[in-house]
């Protein structure tokens, strides 16, 4: 059975701007490029995917209907460019504040695994052939324990992270946002196809 490669995209920083614990709809704005990478990821034919940790729901600043409702809006924002996201997976857990239905220590927190396994199972996914792209370490290391590749970008958090990220076992690229990200990936991806 033929397998997928994914792109498994972090969300805030990475693919709208950074505005800690977004919860308004009306607030999202993404980051230039963002549409246009996952547009051209779309026609290249990889899936394309969001993991995001969202424990502003743990911590009681937004409800998980607000998540859903800044997710409607980006689907939307991404539609209206001729892009789509084949699925959004979120952790609303954090294993030390919050409300007791969502402290736990989970396994879908990043940098944890469990948003990938799931997109995996899903939507049958190589995971050694795909890629994860994020403004923080928590992503990078996600991404290298399941085995992808691994983009920080310099957006969002990415540029105060970069210099723990691109340390020995960091990020496999650095790039200055998504589209730049998505650029690196397609020619890896090119290159893997030629075999």
């Amino acid at each position: 059975m033929h397998e997928e490669v994914g792109i498994f995209f972090d969300r805030d920083g990475t693919i709208n701007v950074e505005l800690d614990y977004i919860s308004d709809p009306d607030k999202l704005e993404l980051v230039p490029g963002a549409a246009k990478a996952i547009r051209e990821a779309n026609e290249f034919g990889v899936k394309v995917f969001v993991i995001t940790n969202q424990s502003g729901v743990a911590r009681g600043l937004y409800t998980e209907h607000d998540v859903e409702a800044v997710h409607t809006r980006l689907r939307k924002t991404l539609a209206d460019h001729g892009a789509h996201l084949d699925a959004i997976y979120y952790c609303p857990h954090h294993p030390e504040y919050g409300t007791p239905a969502y402290r736990k220590v989970c396994t879908c927190r990043k940098p944890k695994t469990g948003m990938l396994q799931e997109a995996r199972k899903s939507f049958r996914i190589d995971l050694s052939k795909s890629y994860v792209v994020g403004d923080k370490c928590t992503d990078i290391e996600a991404g290298r324990t399941a085995h992808c590749g691994t983009v920080l970008v310099l957006t969002g958090y990415g540029a105060a992270e970069a210099e723990d990220c691109g340390k020995a076992g960091g990020a496999d690229h650095v790039a200055k946002d998504i589209y730049a990200a998505w650029h690196y990936i397609r020619k890896n991806i090119d290159r893997t196809q030629q075999r």
